[in-house]
Order: C-alpha cells, then structure tokens, then sequence
C-alpha cells in the first residue's frame, strides 16, 4: 500500500525536490505552500507522515504540529527550519515534533529520517496488533518512575507525565538498559534508527527534554546520568 506523505513547505523548490524523494521511497507526495490549507488537507485524513517548515504563512510550522497532535491517532511529524538554535529544535520537539532537519540538509539525511520514522510506526502497529507495547510488554520500575509499555504511559510518584512518541522510546531503551553507557551515536542508531554526523545534538536536546519531565531536579539527575566523555547510561 502506497503511503501518503503530506509536505506543507513554502518553498515550492524545496518541496518539490522533497516530494520527488518522497516517490523515489515509493509514496504518494502532497505539496502545499500554507500552513493552514495543509492542516486543512491533513483534518481529511489518510495522511501517514508529515514534513512540515517551520516558517509558514496562514499558520506557522509550531502551531500547525500542535493542532496535529491534538487529533486523535499517531501520525509522524518531521519538522524542516533554516534555525539551528536550540531553542527552535527544544521548541519543535514541545509542539510534538518526532524529529527535524536544519536545512541545508543532504537526500541522504532526509531519506533517512523518513525511513527511521516508518520503521518506528510499522513497529508499533505490529505489537498493537500482538497485543504487546514493547519488548515483552512489561512494566519497569525505577524508584518513583514507573513505564507501562502496553499504553505508552509514564509516570512519576503515580502522576502521568506527557511523553512524545520519541522521548518515550528514548526512555524505554534506556530503561532496558539499565547501567550500560550509551554514547550519542549509539542512541541515534538504536533509538531514532540513523546515524549522521554532527547530529548527536539531536540526543542532547531529547535527553535535555526527557530530564526535564521526568527528574525532580533535571540538574542532578536521578534517573539518565551523564557519563562524561563517553555518553549517558540509566541508573542501575
């Protein structure tokens, strides 16, 4: 089945060039230039990834993401903006944002991200359809954390705490590995599914996110350590 990729961009020379790509990796492109026409094409549904701008006229990239995550259902959001600051990606990821590109960005790279996401869905609606969350379906505890991988729900001293789909893998893996350092690569191969160099920041800015949910004080981790000059590991 063909899947249907809605890129709201614009650019229409880089939307296009998106969505050239997009049915080289054998799906459906729709190209629109406003971010209020485009969430008025993805309210119809049938959508099964979004590649957003950040920058937008009718409705900007942010508020576009958050009104998709309001909709009920699981749709991945690869969002595109020419800022690079850590607020504009921290931003994004708040929004609901699974990931991001900065452009400049190589075909490599933009394939790559695409191809994490669906893999990640694909993996997903496989163990809804076994009746399982995660890996085996169990439930960890760590202190006062607890993660229930059959609903995806996290939660700390038994208050639910909001998770996007990828803090909440993030944490899954490292909850599952409980005392062995990841370095920023490693996440990046094992959680989002690529490696590219020089976006380990990527790990940064969700590890920054994640400690701020989670951790009583992010500053003195309970939970994710920093392992200097090698990576981060959970607490054993």
């Amino acid at each position: 089945m063909t899947r249907n990729v809605l890129i709201i961009e614009d650019n229409r020379s880089i939307g296009e060039l998106v969505g050239m790509h997009m049915t080289d990796l054998g799906m459906h492109p729709m190209l629109y230039e406003r971010g209020d026409s485009g969430l008025e094409r993805f309210l119809q549904g049938g959508i099964d990834l979004v590649i957003l701008d950040l920058m937008l006229p009718g409705m900007d990239g942010l508020s576009l993401c958050r009104e998709i995550r309001a909709r009920p259902g699981y749709v991945p959001v690869l969002m595109l903006t020419a800022k690079s600051t850590e607020l504009d990606r921290v931003l994004g990821l708040e929004m609901g944002a699974d990931d991001y590109l900065t452009k400049p960005f190589s075909v490599a790279e933009l394939s790559a991200r695409v191809k994490a996401l669906l893999r990640r869905v694909d993996a997903m609606m496989a163990e809804s359809a076994n009746g399982v969350g995660h890996e085996e379906g169990h439930e960890l505890v760590a202190a006062s954390l607890r993660i229930d991988p059959a609903s995806r729900r996290v939660f700390v001293h038994d208050h639910e705490v909001a998770l996007t789909a990828r803090e909440f893998d993030l944490l899954w893996f490292f909850a599952s590995h409980p005392g062995r350092v990841f370095s920023r690569a490693q996440l990046l191969d094992k959680v989002w599914g690529y490696h590219h160099e020089g976006y380990e920041h990527t790990v940064n800015t969700h590890i920054n996110r994640l400690r701020g949910k989670i951790e009583q004080d992010p500053a003195r981790s309970e939970f994710i350590n920093t392992v200097w000059g090698v990576g981060y590991r959970f607490r054993d």
